[in-house]
């Protein structure tokens, strides 16, 4: 009996390593890469998901924060530039609130972008789901809705364009 603990004793630094030590999983954006079906709360309160995004259409999906500096310099750089967007759905999502939501809104003039689509998500689902760590985050998808190329933090203008121009 002694024998068999001592075994065990031994054996299980080893065993409990093994576990820890195994390799991390992918995010789940890259397990599931198509867009997400997150319920999407518009600015006048409907609800959508990917089901009422256009079809066969490329879509860029903008996880933003209504406070973050960079969000704001790249909402500014891709609307000065939105008709190199032309035939590119803009999905801008924040985990912020409606409310909260609105007042970027109507800063930007969202309204007056037909292809940009602005919507909440606090429940933070959409975080998990890219793995989020820095804002903004940018998620471009063919025209099938797969993922294409993603993007954390500061991007540059021209790196979007060359994956939405594909």
């Amino acid at each position: 009996m002694r024998h068999v603990f001592f075994v065990i004793l031994c054996c299980l630094p080893a065993l409990l390593k093994a576990q820890t030590t195994s390799t991390p999983s992918k995010a789940p954006y890259l397990q599931y890469p198509i867009i997400p079906a997150f319920p999407l709360t518009l600015v006048d309160g409907h609800t959508i998901n990917k089901n009422d995004l256009r079809k066969n259409e490329k879509t860029m999906v903008f996880v933003f924060s209504v406070d973050c500096d960079h969000c704001k310099h790249l909402t500014e750089e891709v609307l000065k530039n939105i008709d190199k967007f032309k035939k590119t759905q803009i999905l801008m999502v924040t985990p912020f609130k409606v409310d909260q939501m609105k007042e970027y809104y109507d800063h930007y003039n969202i309204k007056n972008y037909p292809n940009v689509i602005m919507a909440s998500e606090p429940t933070r689902q959409i975080m998990y789901f890219y793995d989020l760590h820095y804002f903004p985050g940018l998620y471009i998808y063919n025209k099938k809705q797969q993922f294409v190329k993603g993007f954390e933090g500061t991007v540059k203008l021209d790196s979007l364009l060359h994956y939405t121009n594909l």
